[in-house]
C-alpha cells in the first residue's frame, strides 16, 4: 500500500519520492495529482516543451513531468521556454537546476531555436492579466496567433509532436446567461472591434490555427479551455478577483465588491485544472475540452464570502463600494463551464473549492513564513 500524509486541509497525498519544490502546499499537491489513474506511462522518455513555463498552471504542468521524473522514474526532459531566465529562476527556485530541466530563454513572438526535437508541446505562453489585454492588444494578439503557428511548425518539424494548447472560457464570448453551464460547442457573441478583444480572438485563432494543422499536416491536437483558476503561483497584483481576495485575506482586510456580485464563474483549483489537462491529454478523444470543476460555479459574491471563510479567525467580512465604473470589467454575466466531457473521461476534481481556497492562502503564508526564517 502507498504510504500517505496528512495535508492541512484533512486531505490525505501519495507521499512523494523526493521533493520536486520544496513548497509543502505545491509538492503535496502534484503528489495527488500523479497519484491519478491516468496512462502516464505514455509520457516515458518523451521530451516536452512547455511554453511560459514559469506562469501559474504552465508551472504545475512542469512539476508534474518532474514529480513523474521523481515516482516513476519516466525519464522526462522538459525544456522550459521562458522570455526572462533570471526571473524564472526566481519563480522557479531549485526546480530551474535539475538536470531533466533545461531553461530556454525566447518568446513565442518570434522564432524559436531548439537543438532538438520534442515528442509534445504544452503551450501555456500568453498575456493573462486582464490589465494587458487592453493595454498592449498588440502583443496579447501576436502571442497567441503567432506564437501557436510557431509552435505548430516546431511540431510539424519533430516528426508530428503533440501540441496542447491551454485555451481560455473567453473564446466562448459573450452569450444570453440563462444560468446554464456552456459546453464545447456553444459560442457567443465577441466585439472585434474592442481591443480587449486582443486575448479573446488570439484564442479563438489560435485554437483554428491548430485544428488547421491537424487537418494538413495531421499533428495531434489537444485543446483545454481554462475556467478561473486559482492557485499557488498566482500574482497578488494580478487584477482578477481571486487574486484580490487572497490578498485582502492575507492582508486581514474586509474583501470590497466592485460590483453586485451577481457575475457567475467556474473557479478551479489548479491542481485541479492540471490533472484535468492530463486526462485530456493522456486520454482525450476529442479536440477541446473543458478544464473546469462544475462546483465552482458560483457568484463573485460567494466567491468572497468563501474567501473569508476560509480564514474565520480573521473576522473578515465582504463590503460592496459605491459609484464603480462598471465599464472596466468584463461584461459577460455567466461564464461557467460544463465539464461533462472531461468528465467523461473518468476525470473528477480532488480538491474542489474550499480546499482550494485553504490551500492558496497556505502557500501564500508559506512563503511569508520562509521570508521571515
Amino acid at each position: 500500500m502507498p504510504e500517505h500524509t496528512p495535508r492541512g486541509d484533512g486531505s490525505t497525498a501519495t507521499a512523494p519520492v523526493g521533493r520536486v519544490t520544496g513548497s509543502a502546499v505545491i509538492d503535496g499537491d502534484i503528489a495527488e495529482i500523479i497519484g491519478q489513474p491516468l496512462p502516464w506511462e505514455k509520457l516515458d522518455g518523451a521530451t516536452v516543451l512547455v511554453t511560459g513555463a514559469a506562469g501559474m498552471i504552465p508551472s504545475y504542468a512542469l512539476y508534474t513531468l518532474l514529480g513523474l521524473n521523481e515516482v516513476r522514474d519516466a525519464g522526462i526532459t522538459v525544456l522550459a521556454l521562458v522570455r526572462d531566465l533570471d526571473r524564472a529562476r526566481r519563480l522557479l527556485g531549485p526546480v530551474a537546476d535539475r538536470d531533466d530541466v533545461v531553461l530556454v530563454k525566447g518568446d513565442v513572438r518570434g522564432e524559436i531555436h531548439l537543438d532538438r526535437t520534442v515528442d509534445l508541446v504544452i503551450h501555456g505562453a500568453s498575456p493573462a492579466r486582464p490589465a494587458l489585454h487592453a493595454a498592449s492588444p498588440v502583443d496579447t494578439i501576436r502571442a497567441n496567433v503567432t506564437g501557436t503557428f510557431g509552435l505548430l511548425d516546431l511540431c510539424v518539424a519533430s516528426g508530428g509532436a503533440r501540441f496542447v494548447m491551454m485555451s481560455s472560457a473567453e473564446v466562448y464570448g459573450q452569450r444570453v446567461s440563462d444560468g446554464s453551464l456552456v459546453a464545447e460547442d456553444e459560442y457567443g457573441s465577441v466585439d472585434i472591434l474592442n481591443p480587449r478583444a486582443s486575448y479573446t480572438e488570439g484564442k479563438r485563432a489560435a485554437e483554428t490555427i491548430a485544428v488547421s494543422y491537424h487537418a494538413q499536416y495531421d499533428v495531434p491536437v489537444t485543446i483545454g479551455r481554462f475556467g478561473h483558476i486559482y492557485g499557488p503561483g498566482m500574482a497578488l497584483d494580478d487584477g482578477r478577483v481571486q487574486a484580490d481576495f487572497t490578498a485582502d485575506v492575507l492582508r486581514g482586510n474586509d474583501i470590497t465588491l466592485n460590483s453586485d456580485g451577481s457575475a457567475r464563474r467556474t473557479y478551479t483549483y489548479l491542481a485541479d485544472a492540471v490533472s484535468g489537462m492530463f486526462a485530456a491529454i493522456l486520454l482525450g478523444e476529442d479536440t477541446a475540452y473543458n478544464i473546469s470543476d462544475r462546483d465552482g460555479f458560483i457568484s463573485i459574491r460567494e466567491l468572497a464570502e468563501a474567501f473569508t471563510e476560509a480564514r474565520p479567525e480573521k473576522n473578515l467580512s465582504v463590503r460592496f463600494a459605491e459609484g464603480v465604473d462598471l465599464s472596466r470589467y468584463n461584461a459577460v454575466k455567466g461564464q461557467g463551464l460544463d465539464d461533462a466531457r472531461l468528465r467523461g473521461l473518468g476525470w473528477a476534481p480532488h480538491v474542489g473549492l474550499r480546499r482550494g481556497l485553504d490551500r492558496t492562502l497556505a502557500w501564500h503564508e508559506e512563503r511569508e513564513a520562509g521570508s521571515r526564517a
